[in-house]
């Protein structure tokens, strides 16, 4: 049997968060745990624990408060904290690029202790949430950067096959581990009844932050375009700084305008089971976690077919596909689904079954593999460094 790991993750934010990232490293913390592996975290979040080493919160005015808009905290590195949390660990893994993250490979390198790191900021959504996102050389600069940290590594973790692509398209040289952040067994099909006073309503669900590349205007249009317009009820379920914008939007359009929501997974997992149809209209995503947890409830999804959105694999049919900025496309595909209900049973179906393939635990076995291998790897270069410096001494 494998020896049990001491893993530390070190991530920016930890704290209670809107974050995918965040979200899905505590969960990746819990099972690790679980399982009998020691896990420590670096974070600059006030998480009074013994196993949490805090650090430093980024705090210029004008940037934090950008960053504070997409629901992260930027950290700056204590080298004596870091150090102190990376004692006895066997693996060190990195869950942003940014100078935590830096300053920890360099500490790691030093201390010849094993580390990884995990792909999850895709550079489309930070020149997008800067108003950039049609300059592509700014993208470009940005994946070259990040590639200067990246390729320090001998394994990434990839949330999805879309982002490896772009990654060995961009010569990133590590060895590319492509495995999903999973879905936990708390989601799954039951039947739960409608609110009251939604009861006569068609009810289209999206979980997504609330920023511009997500998207949401195209699919408030797309609804107010419909002939079922009077009959739909969208809810939105996120928090983030185009909320606002999405409201007016949503008056202007919709007959009956959209419900904002940011709620607890129990409450989650309730709305998806009383809700009729799933979109997700993102320009860019490297995974989307909560259009995995619609199908997984049996909920069908509708996701934009464009090339930066991993989420489109998932898509069992063209009938699950809009063409990506698309209102009208859009539009059509909702009110194909709305007249077309046996065919809406019969892809809920589908997509539970494809749902399986994603489970938290196939998934934390993937990257409990890829940490051994690192840990392995580590161990094998320190070997021979000690036999190379001791042939050289005679």
């Amino acid at each position: 049997m494998k020896k049990k790991l001491t893993i530390t993750l070190v991530i920016d934010q930890y704290g209670e968060t809107s974050n995918g990232t965040t979200v899905t490293t505590r969960r990746l913390a819990e099972h690790l745990i679980k399982r009998g592996h020691k896990v420590k975290i670096v974070t600059s979040s006030n998480i009074d624990d013994e196993n949490v080493y805090v650090v430093k919160k980024f705090n210029l005015p004008i940037l934090r408060d950008i960053i504070a808009s997409q629901g992260m905290q930027l950290a700056i590195p204590v080298k004596s904290t870091m150090i102190k949390a990376f004692e006895n660990s066997d693996v060190v893994h990195f869950l942003m690029p940014f100078k935590l993250s830096k300053k920890g490979k360099e500490l790691c390198d030093k201390m010849g202790i094993a580390s990884t790191a995990a792909f999850h900021v895709q550079p489309e959504n930070i020149t997008s949430t800067l108003s950039l996102g049609k300059i592509k050389p700014l993208t470009e600069f940005i994946y070259y950067d990040f590639r200067r940290f990246y390729n320090k590594f001998g394994h990434i973790h990839c949330p999805s096959n879309m982002i490896k692509n772009e990654l060995e398209k961009r010569n990133y040289t590590a060895n590319l581990h492509v495995i999903s952040n999973g879905i936990t067994s708390s989601f799954s099909q039951e039947d739960v009844e409608k609110p009251e006073e939604l009861k006569d309503k068609y009810i289209i669900l999206m979980i997504a932050r609330f920023s511009k590349e997500k998207r949401q205007d195209l699919l408030i249009k797309a609804i107010g375009k419909s002939k079922y317009n009077d009959k739909i009820q969208l809810i939105l379920c996120g928090k983030g700084p185009w909320e606002k914008h999405l409201k007016k939007l949503s008056k202007k359009y919709l007959k009956n305008p959209a419900i904002f929501k940011f709620v607890s997974q129990q409450e989650l997992h309730k709305i998806i089971n009383y809700s009729d149809l799933y979109v997700h209209s993102s320009d860019f995503d490297i995974e989307a976690i909560g259009c995995m947890e619609a199908f997984t409830c049996g909920l069908v999804p509708i996701i934009s077919d464009n090339k930066l959105v991993a989420t489109n694999q998932f898509a069992l049919s063209e009938k699950c596909l809009f063409k990506s900025g698309d209102a009208k496309d859009l539009k059509s595909k909702i009110e194909y689904m709305i007249e077309h209900p046996n065919e809406i049973e019969d892809f809920s179906k589908q997509y539970i079954e494809s749902s399986k393939k994603y489970e938290i635990e196939k998934c934390i076995d993937q990257m409990e593999e890829m940490f051994y291998q690192a840990y392995e790897d580590n161990l094998k270069n320190s070997l021979k460094s000690s036999k190379q410096k001791k042939d050289k001494a005679q």
